[in-house]
């Protein structure tokens, strides 16, 4: 487990698995948030992300958390192991709205830029539609990765029982 990709709805705690990973395993831990947003939730452009990106899943070790959908082939690419955390839909809500409350207006360590936490109701709605849009997908795109490591969890009781055994 050297090359690590994190996966899943947000809120699903994916950043939290990562950093008790990258210290478990002593492997550099990359956000793609950070590599995504500039100030006041400015993006930075397609090629300049990509660039970025690519320029991380080069290095010999890592942990990439986030979705990026576009990226995941490439992230696939170059990853020995995959994490999915296929949480429910409320699993993950409660986690972005525990995350709103808890920094609302501070931007988080994982985030670029200053990008304050901030109440976003489109957001909430693309939470609740994440495992409608995406499961199914990520699901099949995983079941066809034989030369990687595959981990699903289903619930946060999974996880933390890996992270214990490590």
């Amino acid at each position: 487990m050297r090359k690590v990709m994190i996966m899943g709805c947000p809120g699903s705690g994916k950043t939290t698995l990562a950093r008790k990973l990258s210290c478990k395993l002593n492997l550099p831990l990359v956000h793609l948030d950070v590599l995504n947003w500039r100030d006041h939730w400015q993006p930075v452009s397609t090629e300049e992300f990509d660039a970025l990106l690519l320029q991380e899943v080069r290095k010999e070790a890592w942990i990439i958390d986030g979705n990026y959908h576009r990226t995941i082939p490439l992230r696939l690419e170059h990853c020995d192991t995959v994490i999915y955390l296929d949480y429910s839909r409320m699993t993950c809500l409660f986690g972005v709205i525990k995350r709103v409350l808890k920094r609302y207006g501070k931007s988080r360590p994982d985030m670029g830029g200053n990008c304050p936490e901030r109440f976003d109701f489109s957001f909430f709605k693309f939470v609740w539609d994440f495992n409608k849009n995406n499961r199914k997908n990520y699901l099949e795109m995983l079941s066809h990765q034989k030369d990687k490591t595959v981990i699903i969890f289903h619930n946060r009781r999974e996880c933390s029982e890996f992270l214990r055994k490590l």
